[in-house]
């Protein structure tokens, strides 16, 4: 079939323009319109008008040109208009000629649009479709929407995700992509939580314990909302080693087992017999650390029961970063020593869920880190988990004052070049360490924390509470 080209209009409007009403309901008769515009030899004509229809364009406005025309297809337009249409190469129409003689004749009355619309079926028009599309794709947000109204802290990653596209990107329709923002912010709604293993999140939130599998759009998207949450950027995420610290940093396990935490002479909750508090019991007794798995302490009552919150009040339980302060602690002080939890960096979901159960029990919280961006970011994740539960938590020698003094001795080394994070609990540590560049680990000041365990210096000064048997 010879080529055609559309060519410039005479004029331009928008809808169908005011050559039809365009209903579904338009009157046809139908027989002669197929055997006057509906014949093969005129499809290029009808191609034609059905362009300029979906364009938004008036059907009956400007030329269709046909280059090289056919003999049939100059009888077929004969045929139509009631005239020869020229002797040129090319086969030129006015399009208005077509709807007058459509109408005039009554096998369309209401004009071209009706006519094509018979022959052809609906045809959208690409700007309302277009437009529909918008408006479906940005509605697909709304639950994202509802959810940063309640958590304003996730409104710039929201604005980000948009403006990105990233429903788009991660769903193939709007209704998809409607659903997958729904159950996202069934998730976020939850987030941070204070313990809990992936699956089992996937599965309270979405129905599905495998929504959040790593293949799964879901857990993109979630995902990146937890790097919003905790400050991390998409290369903290790029490995499975960090998407489990992002998960972890909001209280999520990729299993049960993996996540851990360090204790030594943590006390069991008051007449529990249960396995954990037996072993609790006795590594206190003898003095000896114990390593807890998140499965183990899926053992401990969300709240204390009978014995109220109290069971703990004034207590104080230390909190440390490396595990050389929890076995110097072990070793020197042995069941003496006072409650003391080892993060080992980051903190796991399993010490989230250990932290948030002992100061549900009324105890109170200090934190002790290397002197060093890393281990500020632990410290607020501290602070924040006991803010979270009401309470506070208290520098433990990590302030302006103790990294002035460690560097006075000459303790430390070069701090290296990661990014420099704030110290809200003491605004002039961060400057102090930024002034001087000296990292402190925590194995520098072994012996001042020791002394802190077996007596000394407590929460504001204040002795620190022994175990309580």
């Amino acid at each position: 079939m010879p080529g055609f080209e559309l060519d410039s209009d005479s004029g331009s409007g928008s809808g169908f323009g005011a050559d039809s009403d365009s209903g579904s309901e338009a009157r046809v008769d139908a027989d002669r319109l197929h055997r006057l515009l509906g014949v093969p030899e005129l499809d290029w004509l009808v191609h034609r008008i059905a362009a300029r229809i979906a364009a938004g364009q008036p059907a009956a406005e400007g030329t269709a040109t046909l280059a090289d025309p056919e003999p049939a297809q100059r009888r077929a337009l004969e045929r139509l208009l009631g005239r020869a249409p020229g002797r040129g190469r090319s086969l030129t129409v006015r399009l208005s000629d077509v709807d007058a003689v459509l109408r005039d004749s009554g096998v369309s009355p209401e004009g071209l649009t009706a006519a094509v619309t018979a022959l052809r079926g609906p045809i959208p028009v690409r700007r309302d479709v277009a437009e529909a599309s918008r408006a479906a794709w940005s509605s697909a947000y709304a639950p994202l929407a509802d959810l940063t109204a309640r958590r304003p802290e996730l409104s710039g990653w929201l604005r980000h995700t948009a403006a990105a596209g990233r429903l788009k990107q991660l769903a193939a329709d709007p209704a998809t992509a409607a659903a997958l923002a729904a159950q996202a912010a069934q998730v976020l709604a939850v987030l941070p939580h204070t313990g809990i293993g992936l699956p089992v999140l996937a599965a309270r939130t979405t129905g599905d314990a495998h929504a959040l599998d790593g293949d799964r759009p879901l857990a993109a998207l979630v995902l990146s909302a937890v790097r919003s949450l905790t400050n991390l950027t998409t290369a903290d995420t790029l490995d499975a080693a960090g998407r489990r610290s992002a998960w972890a940093a909001v209280g999520v396990a990729t299993d049960d087992l993996s996540s851990r935490v360090l204790v030594l002479n943590v006390p069991p909750p008051p007449g529990d017999r249960r396995p954990l508090a037996r072993l609790l019991a006795l590594t206190a007794e003898a003095g000896e650390p114990a390593v807890l798995t998140l499965r183990m302490l899926d053992s401990l009552p969300e709240r204390p029961g009978n014995q109220g919150p109290a069971d703990l009040s004034g207590t104080v339980v230390s909190v440390c970063e490396n595990p050389a302060v929890l076995s110097a602690a072990a070793a020197e002080l042995g069941p003496a020593c006072p409650p003391l939890v080892c993060l080992e960096g980051t903190p796991s979901v399993a010490a989230i869920r250990l932290l948030h159960r002992l100061l549900a029990r009324g105890a109170s919280l200090r934190y002790h880190g290397d002197f060093d961006w890393g281990g500020f970011r632990i410290a607020a994740a501290v602070f924040d988990l006991a803010d979270r539960c009401g309470t506070a938590a208290a520098p433990w020698r990590f302030d302006s004052a103790a990294y002035l003094d460690a560097v006075q001795r000459g303790l430390g080394g070069s701090l290296g070049t990661s990014r420099p994070r704030d110290t809200p609990w003491d605004p002039d540590l961060r400057d102090a360490v930024e002034t001087h560049g000296v990292r402190v680990e925590e194995e520098h000041v072994i012996e001042e924390l020791l002394t802190d365990l077996a007596g000394g210096r407590g929460i504001n000064g204040a002795p620190a509470r022994p175990v309580k048997t």
